[in-house]
Order: C-alpha cells, then sequence, then structure tokens
C-alpha cells in the first residue's frame, strides 16, 4: 500500500513491507546488473548515477539513436567503468541473464509496452514518470508487478527526498491541523515549436522502433528528441511531464489512497504564437475525493514567473494553516489567522536533486524484495491523476468516475480513453 505521512517519516530510504516473491534476496556484496533503456535527456542523468555507483554492473545501453549511445557510453567510461554493451533494440536486454534491473527513460509511449515486458521476463524496473501513457495500462503495470513479483520504482523522486520526509514531519505533527485541500502547479515558459518540413530520419536511427506502438508517420524532428512531449501519441502534455511530479506530492499531501470520484478540468491555448502543439498551454483541474477532500492542478506554459515564488511547486491547506512546498527544496508554513511563519526548510532556489537517493532505494530494494519508496500503486494512482484530467478535458464535461472498477458510469467516450490502440507487434 502507498505509504501514509507518518510511515514516510520512518522509512523514507525503504518501507518494511516486504514483497511476496520468489526472486533470491542478494547479499551487501553482490553486485546487480544494470541496463538503461533510453539514454538521451532524463536518461542520461540516470546514466551519470549509476556510474557513480559501485555496487552495480553496467551490463547495458539501449537506445534507437546511435549518437545517443556513443553519448552515454563515453559518461560511463569517463566514471571508470568498462564500456556496456550498445543495443539499439530494448528486447535484447530481455534476454539478456546478467542483466536484473532496468531502467526506462523512453519517451511515454514506451514506458508499459517495455515495463510489462521487462516484468515478465523476470526483470526489475525504474520507469520513468508517467509510467502510463494511458489509465489501463496503470491496472497493467500493477498486476503483472504482483504476478511476476518483481520491484518496481516509479520516477517520482522526491519520494525519497530529505525535504519530503522534513515536511512529513510537519504535516503529521498536526501543527497544520486536517490538510482538507491541496493544490499542485507547474508554471513555466516554453516554447511552442514552429511546423517544419518532414524529412529523412538522421542516419542510423531506428525510427520505426522509436514509433513501436504509436501510429506510423513520416519522421519530423519536433516529433523526436524533447519536443515529441507535446504530442498526444507519445507524450501527455505538460500534466503528465513536470505536472507528474506535482500530482504526486499533491496526493501524497493530501492523504489519499483511492482514485477521485469527480473530476473537472478546463484548458486551452492562449498563446498567439503559431506552432505544432497538440496539448493546451495552460489547464486547470479539480479533483474531488470521497472523503470530500479536494485537489487543485493548474499549469501555465507562458510565464517567466511561478507562483508564490516558485515554478513547480504545492500548497497543502490544513484547517489551523497551511505549507507552501516546492520540490526545488524549500517549504514554508503559515500558521492561524493572521499567517504567522511557522517551521520552514531551504530556500526557494534550486538545490541538489534526490535522483541519486531514488535510485539508491531502487537498487535497495532489488537486493531485500521490500517496496519501493514509489512502489506500482503510488505510481498508478498518481498517474491516474494526469489520465483522468486529461479525459475530463477532452470531453469537456464534468466526470464522475468509480475508483473500485476504474471506469467512468454510463459514458462510453470517456471510458474510451481510458485505453487506447497499439500498433503492432506492441500491444499491452
Amino acid at each position: 500500500m502507498p505509504l501514509s505521512r507518518r510511515s514516510f517519516i520512518t522509512s523514507s530510504v525503504a518501507t518494511a513491507a516486504t514483497l511476496s516473491t520468489t526472486s533470491r534476496v542478494l547479499g551487501a556484496n553482490e553486485r546487480i546488473g544494470v541496463a538503461v533503456i533510453g539514454v538521451n535527456g532524463m536518461g542520461h542523468a540516470h546514466v551519470k548515477t549509476l556510474t557513480a555507483r559501485q555496487d552495480i554492473d553496467f551490463v547495458a545501453l539501449c537506445d534507437v539513436d546511435p549518437a545517443a549511445l556513443v553519448k552515454a557510453a563515453k559518461t560511463v567510461t569517463s566514471g571508470g567503468k568498462p564500456e556496456p554493451k550498445l543495443i539499439p533494440d530494448f528486447r535484447k536486454l530481455l534476454e539478456n541473464q546478467e542483466i536484473s534491473a532496468l531502467v526506462i527513460a523512453t519517451p511515454h509511449h514506451w514506458h508499459m509496452p517495455i515495463g510489462l515486458r521487462a516484468m515478465a521476463a523476470g526483470k526489475d524496473i525504474y520507469v520513468e514518470k508517467p509510467a502510463s501513457h494511458v489509465f489501463r495500462e496503470g491496472r497493467l503495470m500493477l498486476g503483472m508487478a504482483a504476478k511476476e513479483k518483481r520491484v518496481v520504482q516509479h520516477g517520482s523522486q522526491m519520494r525519497s527526498s530529505e525535504v519530503t520526509a522534513k515536511a512529513a514531519e510537519v504535516l503529521a505533527s498536526g501543527v497544520l491541523g486536517e490538510i482538507k485541500m491541496t493544490k499542485a502547479w507547474n508554471c513555466q515558459r516554453q516554447e511552442n515549436p514552429k511546423p517544419i518540413a518532414d524529412t529523412d530520419a538522421p542516419k542510423g536511427v531506428d525510427y520505426d522502433l522509436w514509433l513501436g506502438p504509436a501510429p506510423k508517420r513520416a519522421f519530423n524532428r519536433h516529433r523526436f528528441h524533447v519536443s515529441w512531449r507535446v504530442f498526444r501519441d507519445y507524450g501527455n502534455g505538460d500534466i503528465g511531464d513536470d505536472g507528474a511530479h506535482d500530482l504526486d506530492l499533491a496526493r501524497w499531501g493530501l492523504g489519499e489512497t483511492t482514485h477521485p470520484v469527480k473530476i473537472t478540468a478546463h484548458g486551452s491555448s492562449v498563446d498567439l504564437r503559431a506552432g505544432v502543439r497538440e496539448c493546451p498551454d495552460n489547464m486547470t483541474v479539480t479533483y474531488e475525493y470521497a472523503s470530500g477532500k479536494v485537489l487543485i492542478y493548474e499549469d501555465r506554459q507562458w510565464t517567466p514567473y511561478g507562483l508564490h515564488g516558485v515554478d513547480s511547486g504545492n500548497a497543502f491547506y490544513g484547517t489551523k494553516g497551511y505549507m507552501i512546498f516546492s520540490r526545488r527544496g524549500y517549504f514554508q508554513t503559515f500558521l492561524g489567522e493572521k499567517e504567522e511563519k511557522g517551521p520552514a526548510i531551504g530556500e526557494k532556489g534550486r538545490v541538489g536533486s534526490p535522483l541519486a537517493q531514488h535510485m539508491g532505494n531502487f537498487l535497495d530494494c532489488v537486493r531485500s524484495r521490500k517496496t519501493t519508496n514509489a512502489g506500482a500503486e503510488v505510481a498508478h494512482l498518481s498517474c491516474g491523476l494526469i489520465h483522468l484530467g486529461e479525459i475530463a478535458y477532452r470531453v469537456g464535461r464534468v466526470q464522475k468516475f468509480d475508483p473500485k472498477a476504474e471506469e467512468f458510469p454510463n459514458d462510453k467516450e470517456a471510458n474510451a480513453l481510458l485505453s487506447k490502440e497499439y500498433r503492432k507487434p506492441w500491444e499491452v
């Protein structure tokens, strides 16, 4: 089950709940064979993190772009490790018995088509956010992890942050009273790519494999590195990009361990510059839970300023006070009618990322077979907010949701968006 705020305080490195598994518990000195799939962008950050560790064998790097592979291999060898195998097709990794842990940092549309196959092949997975590209994939992830007794870590690295642990102490102390509403926001200045002509794929790139389960299309640079995020075939817009972190923390702060029962969403494109973005450049979503508690999400992608002084943050509203929290490494509480400043930590500027701690938690759990700080259920519930919010926006009406059945009662249009079609042979 997801960690409560109180249990998070005493178990921020690894929870005490052990997975029922036939996988062997590893000794402290046994090395873990690791591979990374998708080594550009965030994947390269994971390559750096893993290269710095002394308790793993870097077995392989995998990417459809040979230039990204060469760059990542240089990072590994510069860090003093032998050059890993360079593999363009992830299926070769599933056959490799040297690999017990896979890090998946591809575009979103590949996360579960790879993750499900990896777990079925006996691999533990660290999967970048959002773990699921559509809602149904989250349920399939939970089922596969339970069936194959696999360790899953979701890329919600703030679950392993000291700042989050300190915030948990404050929330658990009762100084803010009962938290009845939370808010998540992501406000940044992002470019809206201008239309450009299709071209041939870069030399050596297996573009058909990059597309994978997505519809077949001609190569376009905007649909490749970095800017693929604004296309629904591959990404989830801003609510599923940086917004994934803030939604996860908002749900954590609210203490809800189920899906909401009612979702209202609005979004639009107000940036007048012509571009190729398929997702809205601003979005506001309200989620209501059966308990009556409310979670609010807001993003704007055309502002040079944030909210409460931070571009990416949360507000936890209690009956006695509230907390402004940012995953940049900061929180400040305000107490009582006069909003007097209470417990606080850090500054509003960027601080060191908890990526290393989060990866460490994953590898610790690969050894011990314990549940990670952001396991499969945490991932499904938080990623579910992304998908439910996007569905409410796309159908354009208030949505009632059944958390137990995981469907919209009597709404075929909305239910159809819980899943998608997959290009063969990449069905999940």
